[in-house]
């Protein structure tokens, strides 16, 4: 009978052995599997070490490297060359949360800035070629840097004390500067480069709010901010950004030279928001501080006329015309409102004492058209038709086609507008070939 085998593994290699000559307990299997187990403990031990080491020397290599590279900005930034290159590094640097209270690094970096804002300054002032707008970017991220770096300042210490050394001289050197904010919006938004320059009065409108600038008190100081707030939402309204629109809104609501400007953008922001009980509250408000402006009213009465609230619409025509009688377009209005009430002869000698006073308002031959017409289609729906009658409807057709006719003649691509009428008074009058040529017409 074959003695069974016992199988070791020693180091990657196999052992076969004889369990009737080689037990487990024998000294030269228990000195293998021992030795095994002693040269695993060193391997593993070896390569904690390796690893260590390398840790060690790509944070030795790593600080070398940063070390260097603060140097070398710090060289560029007294020399006053390579200050973009600076700048990118000592950012680049600031991308480590590790370094983000490294004030060396702060300081190189305002440096760098602030040296190519006044490199551009100079060259603006001698009349040399210089980037306008550049100069303006050096100054939004002037203050991005400083008040991110101030936030950092103010953090306590290890004691939970807070020693500020930066924010006199650095908010002083701002303050001088924060204008160029306002210019650099205004600057921008006449280039139509509205996103930037909602940054840059964005900027200057949030210095109120930083600690970095509370001994300036510009929240009771500045009498400029309700209207830099009209251009930040000026900016917004052109973006189609609601959110943008309505930051500052309150704010910009406060400067009284743009303050219609701002309710108008105010009410189109909330229709695009489709807040619907606002926007109709905007209108109401503007209609009622400037009656006589039509973006208000004109609004306002297309909302009711999609609601088919006809009286409404009227009233608040009767409104602006109390406020200022002397514009036609209330007039022409009121006339075609009161078509849409069935009010037709009202609504003729509207039409008809505005053209004696003007005979080249399209709308008021229309109107005038459309209201003995409608009272001739009226009468011709009537149950009770006479010959009487039907004579009546035929002379409100005379009436009414010489004014749609002088309409056609106005407004020759309107023809969803006069064809109907013409066709039907055309037919009712017997004007065979004028009748046939409309015919044609609504057929194509």
């Amino acid at each position: 009978m074959t003695a069974p085998f016992l199988t070791v593994f020693v180091n990657g290699a196999v052992f076969n052995l004889i369990s009737s000559s080689l037990s487990l307990r024998s000294p030269g299997v228990v000195y293998l599997l021992l030795r095994e187990r002693e040269l695993l403990r060193e391997i593993s031990k070896m390569k904690r070490r390796i690893i260590h080491i390398l840790i060690l020397l790509l944070v030795c290599c790593s600080a070398f490297s940063q070390k260097r590279e603060i140097s070398v900005a710090r060289d560029w930034v007294k020399k006053g060359n390579n200050l973009d290159k600076a700048e990118q590094s000592m950012m680049h640097l600031l991308e480590d949360s590790t370094n983000r209270h490294n004030k060396k690094i702060w300081d190189i970096l305002f440096e760098s800035l602030r040296k190519q804002y006044e490199q551009g300054n100079e060259k603006l002032y001698l009349k040399q070629r210089y980037d306008t707008v550049s100069l303006f970017n050096i100054a939004s991220r002037m203050f991005d840097v400083m008040q991110t770096y101030d936030s950092i300042d103010a953090l306590p210490d290890k004691k939970g004390r807070i020693k500020l050394e930066y924010r006199k001289s650095n908010s002083e050197l701002l303050n001088t500067l924060r204008p160029n904010l306002y210019n650099g919006g205004l600057f921008l938004i006449r280039k139509q480069k509205y996103a930037e320059a909602y940054k840059m009065l964005d900027q200057y409108i949030g210095t109120v709010e930083q600690p970095l600038f509370r001994a300036y008190h510009y929240a009771s100081k500045d009498k400029s901010l309700p209207v830099v707030s009209y251009w930040a939402m000026y900016c917004g309204y052109k973006m189609k950004d609601t959110t943008k629109v309505m930051k500052h809104s309150s704010l910009a609501l406060q400067d009284k030279l743009h303050h219609e400007s701002a309710m108008q953008y105010l009410s189109d922001t909330y229709l695009l928001m489709g807040d619907t009980t606002q926007y109709i509250k905007t209108l109401k408000d503007g209609f009622e501080l400037y009656p006589s402006t039509p973006f208000f009213y004109s609004h306002l009465v297309d909302h009711y006329s999609q609601q088919r609230e006809w009286d409404r619409a009227l009233a608040l025509t009767d409104e602006a015309l109390a406020s200022d009688s002397t514009k036609l377009v209330y007039h022409v209005t009121k006339s075609s409102l009161l078509l849409n009430l069935g009010k037709y002869r009202e609504s003729f000698m509207i039409s008809d004492s505005l053209l004696q006073v003007n005979d080249s308002l399209p709308e008021a031959y229309l109107n005038a058209g459309l209201a003995k017409y409608n009272e001739g289609v009226t009468m011709e729906k009537s149950l009770n038709q006479t010959a009487k009658r039907k004579k009546t409807v035929l002379n409100y057709y005379r009436e009414a086609l010489p004014y749609l006719e002088t309409y056609r003649k106005m407004r020759e691509d309107r023809i969803d507008t006069w064809g109907l009428p013409l066709y039907t008074i055309y037919l009712n009058l017997n004007m065979g070939k004028k009748f046939d040529e409309i015919d044609k017409l609504m057929k194509k």
